[in-house]
């Protein structure tokens, strides 16, 4: 006989809060005001207990624990979209500020940003027992009245800055848009062509007003938008079709990814960058000081999104009343080899 398990056998407990207690020389009542983080408890006991729980392998039971408490120590993140690198960044930072708060997250992805999917993801959360909701789906129908958010539950909204009901978490847009823009004007280029996000994105359409504002302040010619859709794939079209166009030395992608299909497209047709003309991305990935020639662009901080949304949901979850108002975080501009002075000013 083997020492596999038989089909039926009893299972070996895990330890219990009396077994934790007995280790430590303790009663049970300091065990479970250990486990549930109370102060009133000397540190030398609680380091105490601690060892005990940990040599012992003890892991407090949740459920009872939260119904003792109320509250179930998750947060549920409704995202859609788990392709696109700010949202994985945004993701991740959710995930570790929520941790470092002692809270664990339930993610549950929206297929299609619509009404009827946010509402499903809703219900199924309300399955979960969370103890408040971070919603990540730039959208615009977020915005819209007949769009009804969880009740009784604290909720905090990232990437959206049109409700007026619940705090919002955003990075400045209108700013970075601003700086990619005007950088290129400084450089001596006549306008600034623009290839956009999606057009029901709420950080597309903000890059993309504030890069038209910023033109229209500075007297400059206002060249139609090639819409792109966030991706390398898109981004390759979009240069190709700037290929086609008179008088393009400087572009301004609404992302790094399409930044980098846009280099491609030149790269192959020729086009020399930055002595033909100028990229300029939005993001700041990982990856953009690789590109080839390494990419000058806008920078999100991504981390202090997804802390200050934590920060700000955690807070109402433990008692503190959350007002309806927007937190804007910075941008700033990066400038490395993708963009130059213009052709004219070159040759000058």
């Amino acid at each position: 006989m083997t020492d596999t398990v038989r089909a039926g056998s009893k299972r070996h407990r895990g330890p219990s809060m009396a077994d934790v207690a007995r280790h430590a020389g303790v009663s049970t009542q300091t065990v479970s005001r250990v486990s549930n983080g109370l102060s009133n408890v000397e540190p030398a006991t609680r380091d105490r207990v601690l060892a005990s729980m940990r040599e012992l392998g003890y892991r407090p039971n949740r459920a009872a624990r939260a119904l003792r408490s109320g509250q179930y120590r998750t947060i549920g993140v409704i995202m859609f979209t788990l392709s696109s690198f700010g949202n994985m960044r945004t993701l991740e930072s959710i995930s570790i500020a929520a941790a470092r708060a002692g809270y664990s997250i339930t993610l549950i992805p929206v297929e299609e940003p619509t009404q009827e999917h946010v509402t499903k993801a809703f219900a199924r959360l309300a399955e979960q027992a969370v103890d408040g909701i971070v919603i990540v789906i730039e959208a615009h129908f977020v915005s819209q009245a007949d769009v009804e958010l969880p009740e009784g539950l604290p909720v905090v909204v990232i990437d959206s800055s049109e409700r007026d009901d619940y705090p919002v978490v955003d990075t400045d847009q209108a700013m970075g848009a601003q700086l990619a823009t005007q950088h290129l004007l400084d450089l001596g280029h006549d306008t600034v062509w623009h290839v956009a996000g999606p057009s029901d994105s709420y950080s597309a359409t903000r890059r993309e007003a504030s890069w038209r504002a910023t033109l229209e302040r500075a007297g400059r010619a206002v060249p139609p938008v090639v819409r792109g859709d966030w991706t390398t794939a898109s981004g390759y079209r979009a240069g190709i079709d700037l290929l086609q166009r008179e008088g393009v030395t400087a572009v301004f992608a609404g992302n790094d990814q399409m930044a980098l299909g846009i280099l491609r497209a030149f790269h192959e047709a020729g086009r020399r960058v930055p002595d033909e003309v100028s990229v300029i991305g939005f993001d700041d990935m990982a990856e953009s000081d690789s590109f080839w020639p390494p990419l000058t662009t806008i920078h999100q901080r991504f981390d202090v999104v997804g802390q200050t949304g934590i920060e700000v949901l955690v807070a109402e979850i433990e008692g503190q009343q959350a007002l309806p108002e927007t937190f804007m975080v910075e941008t700033r501009l990066v400038v490395r080899e993708s963009t130059g002075p213009a052709p004219s000013v070159r040759l000058a």
